[in-house]
């Protein structure tokens, strides 16, 4: 039966052949035996459909007729109808031919010629395989004709960056795992990461931040999870992210292969989407923090030959460190997921960071008509990215000017740009805020008594920042307090500047 019917699929598939080495068509990779076979089992019983029905599309199958009617055979089981020859019956054109069979003679033959449902899966999984190598085919074909052909204003790393989206598109959906896993299954990958915990000298289930303030409230940085970090113009939100950057990479340590160690290791590789800063100006806010040396400085060349000798010494050891830097401004969230997947692939990926969202574009046209929907598409992708690369993103994100018009101006969930999506869709959200900016804009005419009270203010505030954990799945929320030293852009414990037990509010 599948004989008769091969001359219509080679037509269909003539577009895309190649010539061999006998000159004969090559055809796309197929198996009209396997798709019989199912839809045959299916017929027969329809329990079949299920083991299937959550990867199989009527688009994956090779032949034509074969996917309308796996889409009919759908349709009739979700209504909670039999589907069988008969009950399909008026629905096929009468008039139709597949090979020499009529339509309905050919969908009893699949019904007698079925044996078993028990390969029902397998067959299943054979042809969606068989899908992807063709549409893996089609790919190969478009990227050498576009290349051939490219219109003026599609630069070449334009169309690696296209192919590079489809590439990954077809891996993310290659797949026909997932569903319900066994309860059994979940306990034991707990077990693994508390174990994990359990054997690294910070004991912390997540990446640390080597923040201990921050990492005690937190349990690190855990894999899968959105984190955004908030605030608004002066805060230091850059400089956070930059710290904690240099802090996982720092502690990353390498096998002779240069491989991640072991689960013991305390860092990771960092990926860092610089949209705002060039990556020259990443680079001396890095050395600045690191050299305790004015970044001012550094850019007047203002520096004795100890200073000189200092930032010589921290260069050599950032050099060394697994951070990576993306400058590119405007990006839009299907390349950055594109480039993220490939940063992994090619130099591994611990965490990820974004500075910042709003500077992110959506990928669909409809989406960048609307500023709300666009955030959307953003953060839920970013969400959508941390758990298919199994790691912590942590995307910096701009605070509405409705905070400058409270008296407490301490930050809230609602203060959020597009808050909606923002809120919903991160796992984490952190603000930062620091009273000494606000303080030291208000002072009083010198001599008088207020200016007494705001210098003990200043005293009280100075060098000194809030984290409010103000969302936070897996743990608490409430206010981390660590040092601030603005000249280098620097966060640390309190603990470690005044000697103090670590504090918590």
């Amino acid at each position: 039966m599948a004989d008769a019917i091969v001359h219509s699929l080679e037509t269909k598939q003539n577009a895309h052949a190649l010539v061999a080495s006998d000159e004969k068509f090559r055809q796309a990779p197929h198996n009209l035996e396997a798709e019989q076979a199912l839809l045959g089992a299916i017929l027969i019983n329809n329990e079949a459909f299920d083991r299937v029905a959550d990867f199989l599309k009527a688009e994956h199958f090779a032949l034509d007729f074969h996917g309308e009617l796996f889409a009919l055979i759908k349709k009739i089981i979700e209504l909670n109808k039999l589907a069988s020859p008969v009950t399909i019956k008026p629905f096929l054109d009468a008039n139709k031919l597949v090979g020499e069979l009529p339509a309905f003679n050919y969908v009893v033959r699949l019904a007698t010629d079925a044996v078993t449902v028990i390969n029902a899966l397998d067959y299943g999984r054979m042809i969606y395989d068989l899908f992807v190598r063709r549409t893996l085919i089609e790919l190969g074909e478009e990227i050498v004709n576009t290349a051939y052909d490219a219109p003026v204003d599609f630069a070449p790393n334009q169309q690696i960056e296209a192919a590079e989206q489809r590439l990954y598109s077809i891996a993310e959906n290659g797949q026909y795992g997932g569903g319900f896993e066994n309860f059994s299954e979940s306990v034991k990958k707990a077990i693994d990461m508390a174990s994990a915990a359990h054997r690294r000298s910070s004991k912390l289930s997540g990446i640390p931040t080597h923040i201990k303030t921050l990492d005690a409230r937190m349990g690190g940085l855990q894999r899968s999870d959105l984190i955004i970090l908030a605030g608004r113009p002066g805060m230091g939100k850059s400089s956070l992210a930059t710290n904690i950057a240099v802090n996982v990479a720092d502690s990353y340590k390498a096998d002779d292969k240069g491989r991640k160690a072991d689960d013991e290791n305390e860092g990771g590789v960092v990926g860092f989407f610089s949209l705002e800063m060039s990556s020259e100006q990443l680079a001396t806010r890095i050395m600045a923090e690191q050299a305790e040396i004015s970044s001012a400085k550094m850019r007047r060349g203002d520096l004795t030959e100890d200073e000189f000798s200092k930032l010589l010494r921290s260069m050599r050891r950032m050099q060394q460190i697994p951070l990576y830097i993306d400058q590119t401004g405007g990006i839009s969230i299907a390349q950055l997921a594109a480039r993220a997947r490939r940063q992994k692939r090619q130099h591994g990926l611990d965490v990820l960071i974004i500075d910042y969202i709003q500077l992110m574009t959506g990928s669909t046209r409809r989406s960048s008509e609307n500023r709300v929907q666009e955030i959307t598409e953003i953060t839920t992708g970013l969400k959508a990215l941390a758990k298919e690369l199994n790691v912590p993103i942590i995307a910096l994100s701009q605070l509405s000017r409705q905070v400058e018009n409270r008296e407490d101006k301490r930050p809230q969930l609602s203060d959020l740009r597009e808050s909606g999506s923002i809120e919903q869709d991160a796992d984490v959200v952190l603000f930062i805020y620091r009273e000494e900016y606000y303080l030291k804009n208000k002072e009083p005419k010198m001599g008088t008594e207020e200016h007494l009270k705001w210098q003990t203010a200043m005293e009280d505030v100075f060098g000194k920042a809030e984290v409010i954990i103000a969302k936070q799945r897996h743990g608490p929320t409430g206010t981390v307090k660590l040092a601030f030293q603005s000249e280098f852009t620097s966060f640390t414990d309190l603990a470690e500047e005044d000697h103090l037990p670590e504090q918590f509010r």
